[in-house]
């Protein structure tokens, strides 16, 4: 079954196109972007859905999740959030039954790194398997290896500041360098200045969280762009976290920190650390949070365009995922159809008028 998107405007992960278009899709990927009006029906038969006063975009990608089950998968999906970059989840047993089911039959598409990498004290020693624990530059092999048998997609580590608990630097270092090898990104756990350092000097690709309080200073942040490195804030976490202390203060340090990456460069992500845990910090849900998380990126001096790429394009690149992330022929026909304008008001995004992943249109279910 082809689907016909007619009279509609497009944003297609970098930029509004001008005028409206046509969009046409089916589960093989999208088939054609014409100015609207010029296209007929094709041999198959057609569904046609009026897209006036509505804009087509990407589906959403949520850079930091953490996986629950298969209902995780649904509510991503009943907000248009299509691919869920998992940062942690075990045992395999559960991720591999996961992975299965992903990406089809209207439910969001996944990766994950599996089994994250630890040090022997800290929270995440509470509750992370023995297995996770690395604790010398000689074992660092031989769990990036055993995540990659397992089909991890990135490694996750978890970078403290010294004292804290963490691996050490020279730890962290070597699982950087042994992921490196497989040609997987490592994405670092750092959630304080000192664990910012930790991960910046063991190369880490990816930081995810942002400290809460006083910004980072200037020297992490041009650290930050002179490596390349890319940054996951979670603002959504660290904002619930800063509400659960009745401390505001420290969330808008949170904020000056991503607007300082922003503008010195770095590259910045949307993800929320959405989870379904009753010990986490702070609870915040799969879906909707990824649209509170675009508002904040506003609040952080990012233009709606700007919030739109980080949750589309951008991390489409940053995780080698070249199928999605844009509206484009020959990609994956993930889609989210919105009423109203997001590239005008970001808060348009949650205004879901239909979701389809791979071509299917996603039966969106109670979403609250």
């Amino acid at each position: 079954m082809t689907t016909r998107i007619s009279n509609v405007r497009v944003f297609d992960g970098e930029q509004l196109l001008p005028d409206r278009k046509d969009v046409t899709f089916d589960a093989t990927g999208i088939l054609a972007i014409v100015p609207a009006g010029s296209t007929t029906a094709g041999r198959e038969p057609t569904t046609d859905i009026d897209g006036a006063g509505a804009t087509l975009l990407p589906g959403l990608i949520d850079a930091h999740i953490h996986l629950h089950g298969r209902d995780t998968l649904q509510q991503l999906a009943n907000f248009g959030v299509t691919t869920g970059l998992d940062m942690a989840t075990w045992p395999g047993g559960k991720l591999a039954s996961l992975r299965d089911i992903a990406g089809r039959e209207g439910l969001t598409d996944l990766r994950s790194p599996g089994l994250p990498a630890i040090g022997p004290g800290g929270i995440h020693a509470h509750f992370v398997p023995d297995e996770g624990v690395v604790t010398s530059p000689d074992q660092a092999a031989r769990f990036v290896d055993a995540r990659i048998a397992e089909g991890a997609d990135y490694i996750k580590i978890v970078a403290e500041a010294p004292g804290d608990g963490g691996p050490d630097r020279p730890t962290l270092t070597a699982l950087v360098d042994a992921a490196h090898t497989h040609a997987k990104k490592v994405i670092a756990h750092a959630a304080t200045p000192g664990a910012f350092a930790m991960a910046l000097d063991a190369g880490a690709d990816i930081l995810t969280h942002i400290p809460l309080g006083p910004p980072l200073d200037a020297d992490t942040v041009q650290r930050m762009a002179d490596s390349n490195a890319v940054a996951v804030p979670t603002l959504a976490l660290m904002e619930g976290i800063a509400s659960a202390h009745g401390n505001a203060q420290a969330f808008a340090g949170s904020l000056r920190s991503v607007t300082a990456q922003q503008q010195e460069g770095v590259i910045v992500l949307a993800g929320t650390d959405a989870n379904a845990e009753p010990g986490a910090p702070a609870q915040v849900r799969h879906g909707t949070s990824l649209h509170h998380e675009l508002a904040l990126l506003v609040d952080a001096a990012f233009t709606p365009i700007e919030a739109l790429r980080a949750a589309t394009s951008r991390t489409a690149d940053v995780f080698d995922l070249p199928d999605r992330g844009r509206i484009r022929p020959g990609l994956r026909a993930d889609l989210l159809l919105v009423d109203g304008d997001p590239t005008v008001s970001v808060t348009a995004t949650r205004n879901i008028r239909a979701v389809y992943i791979a071509g299917v249109p996603v039966q969106r279910s109670a979403t609250e």
